[in-house]
């Protein structure tokens, strides 16, 4: 977005929460995983000591007219060392400005060391949005909630089977602890920064917990290697009459196509899921 002042052009500056809202009511709601697997891309680009960031590129730049955000996991990154974080940069620069960018990083930590970290996700490697854990408490997430203009998606329940482990035990007055967590995410959005990862595995949760998500944007992993259906839950949202939500698609979307045409392939698929996502439909 830009206006302009004499001959000079300048870029309005978007919070996080303006991204979400623009694209949502633009009827985009799939976020783009590049969670870029070596291994996985088209042979030609094995071979191309530059290949992982040249596939991020040729994905972002066949989707970024339909993706409503893009998803970043670190992992996939780190376990290259050095090479990986430049990877890890210069992909998070290829992401247009008005698109969401999100580190799945999974950070929650405690003092100075969480501080260290929002510092990095946010002002090193220039994202928009994080991915959070609650277990340590507040004082762990509060240097991300100080970031006012940003999105900081916490945990909530999970989209794998280890979810039962912990997510779903039940508190003395009968909830779950990841209703638990819902309630506190609640009360911690005071500067409306804060989301919730919910999985698309768990329809029936979702389904019983969604009149109580209040205004938070909702992060959904787990749609299609994982099991979730992305049919599911666009019904789920549409018929409770939400639509601020991101349902993130990684091998779903990038291996489409296992060939040169992997870019066209992943066009056409976001294509064909904002059209199932549709709020509108």
């Amino acid at each position: 977005m830009f206006f302009v002042i004499g001959k000079i052009i300048h870029k309005k500056f978007m919070t996080s929460q303006e991204k979400i809202i623009a694209k949502n009511n633009e009827g985009k709601f799939i976020c783009v995983g590049l969670d870029t697997d070596v291994s996985k891309i088209p042979s030609y680009l094995q071979n191309d000591i530059d290949g992982v960031f040249k596939f991020n590129q040729s994905i972002i730049e066949a989707t970024k007219e339909y993706a409503a955000a893009y998803k970043i996991n670190f992992a996939f990154y780190e376990q290259a060392g050095s090479e990986g974080i430049n990877e890890l940069e210069r992909t998070v620069e290829l992401i247009p400005t008005d698109i969401l960018s999100i580190a799945d990083a999974k950070r929650g930590d405690i003092g100075n060391t969480s501080e260290m970290y929002a510092k990095s996700i946010y002002e090193h490697f220039g994202f928009d949005a994080v991915t959070l854990h609650p277990y340590m408490g507040k004082d762990s997430l509060q240097p991300f909630l100080d970031y006012s203009d940003k999105m900081n998606y916490v945990l909530v329940l999970t989209s794998n089977p280890g979810a039962n482990d912990f997510e779903k035990l039940k508190l003395a007055d009968g909830r779950f602890v990841y209703q638990k967590v819902l309630e506190t995410v609640i009360d911690w959005n005071e500067k409306n920064n804060c989301g919730i990862v919910f999985g698309a595995t768990k329809i029936d949760e979702l389904r019983f917990n969604l009149k109580d998500f209040c205004k938070l944007s909702v992060l959904l992993p787990g749609v299609g290697a994982q099991g979730g259906s992305l049919e599911d839950v666009s019904t789920s949202f549409r018929d409770s009459h939400r639509k601020n939500f991101l349902v993130n698609v990684s091998r779903g979307i990038i291996y489409k196509s296992s060939n040169s045409d992997f870019a066209e392939a992943a066009r056409g698929e976001i294509i064909l899921m904002n059209k199932i996502c549709s709020i509108n439909k």
